[in-house]
């Protein structure tokens, strides 16, 4: 196999546009195939041309690793066809966030009121037919990413607390998450019909015990709202992420 060409340094992979500012002039992100195959990209990441960013991508040294680039990452694992149909929820959405490691498998959302049968073979992701309103999806890097709110509230609901706790924390200490407790308390409270509602507030209790009912604080007001966690966000006249963080 013939030696693949180095990509520049990041400093010498720019050009100076009109005034004074750096544009990228090469890729941040390496994926089998663009332009290098598998093989390639490892032999250059061996060689410290290279850094090994997520499962299948690559960086060059020294990227900052920001959402944005995650969720590029991640959209690559997606098949182009259905990219526009899904979106990247649960752990993935942690790890894009930068608030959990990157899982083994992209867990894709799907609004119930989509067909989901044809989206049944994508291959290396993990599909989960929910509802989804318009406060629980922002888009980053090319992909519908649920918000920090919404992911916060999926991983108390559904991930297991060895997990789940750690990634929670992470994701209530960053405040450009916006994510609060009081208000993921009251969209699990609000959440209508799921069977994992008391273990996500055992989850929350270990966090922050006084704001959770049943603690030494209990919540005032707890909100019903059959629709979801969009209306808690609206009953408490949060404008919760509607563009990107």
């Amino acid at each position: 196999m013939a030696t693949p060409s180095p990509p520049p340094s990041a400093t010498s992979g720019r050009d100076l546009v009109q005034g004074g500012e750096a544009a990228p002039r090469f890729p941040e992100l390496y994926s089998p195939g663009m332009p290098f195959a598998s093989p390639e990209l490892q032999s250059l990441a061996s060689d410290g041309l290279l850094e090994r960013f997520h499962q299948h991508g690559y960086t060059l040294p020294g990227a900052t690793a920001s959402p944005q680039l995650r969720a590029r990452a991640a959209a690559g694992a997606v098949p182009a066809s259905v990219r526009q149909r899904v979106v990247a929820g649960r752990m993935t959405a942690a790890w894009i966030y930068g608030c959990a490691g990157e899982p083994d498998r992209i867990a894709l959302l799907v609004d119930a009121k989509r067909r989901v049968s044809s989206l049944r073979n994508t291959r290396g992701c993990t599909l989960h037919e929910v509802r989804l309103g318009p406060f629980d999806v922002v888009s980053l890097g090319g992909l519908m990413v649920s918000s920090p709110l919404r992911t916060a509230l999926d991983v108390a609901l559904h991930v297991e607390a060895e997990r789940a706790i750690p990634t929670l924390e992470g994701l209530l200490a960053r405040p450009q998450n916006d994510v609060r407790l009081r208000l993921l308390v009251l969209a699990i409270e609000a959440s209508p019909r799921v069977p994992h509602k008391k273990a996500a507030l055992e989850k929350l209790a270990r966090l922050a015990p006084a704001l959770v009912p049943g603690g030494a604080v209990d919540v005032e007001n707890p909100v019903n709202a059959p629709d979801g966690t969009q209306d808690v966000v609206q009953v408490l006249g949060v404008p919760h992420l509607e563009g990107e963080p």
